[in-house]
């Protein structure tokens, strides 16, 4: 079993839609029994809140589903529970490295955009929190072809067996 979990500020934007796009993919490639998909917040901001009603429209017109997910804030059993543990952006990736408890934890720390087959490297995912529905499907952009290369990763890299 590979554990992914994915990491915005609030948890109600970006990480939830990485979320529900990603456990799609993981699903429609036969893999939910080998991977398992979360998300969480770097602040508390809206624990215990269901995904922003537009990230939840953008992500339903798509065919993605971000129904029964609920906001939480990283806490430090996340460093031990999952494999890989993806920010959305160079914030969110230097604060889960802050925390990570020790240096086996803070390589298990990377950019979501490291998997994106854009050939400028990383970039953040914008929080589209703040701006019109155009954002909403902006992030949805990246995340698909993100999502595609870390699906590909771990089919290479922690998969080989299963797939």
């Amino acid at each position: 079993m590979v554990a992914v979990l994915f990491v915005c500020t609030g948890n109600i934007c970006r990480s939830p839609t990485a979320e529900g796009l990603f456990r799609h993919k993981v699903a429609d490639a036969g893999l939910a029994s080998a991977v398992t998909v979360d998300s969480a917040g770097t602040a508390a901001f809206h624990v215990g809140e269901p995904p922003d009603e537009r990230a939840a429209e953008a992500a339903r017109r798509r065919g993605y589903d971000l129904d029964g997910q609920t906001a939480r804030q990283v806490s430090a059993r996340d460093f031990h529970r999952f494999d890989l543990l993806v920010a959305m952006d160079r914030t969110h990736f230097q604060r889960l490295r802050a925390l990570a408890p020790d240096e086996a934890a803070r390589d298990r720390v990377v950019m979501m955009s490291a998997f994106s087959s854009g050939p400028d490297g990383p970039s953040d995912v914008p929080d589209p929190y703040y701006g019109g529905g155009g954002g909403f499907e902006r992030v949805l952009d990246m995340l698909e072809d993100a999502t595609d290369g870390l699906l590909k990763h771990l089919r290479d890299h922690h998969l080989n067996a299963i797939s």
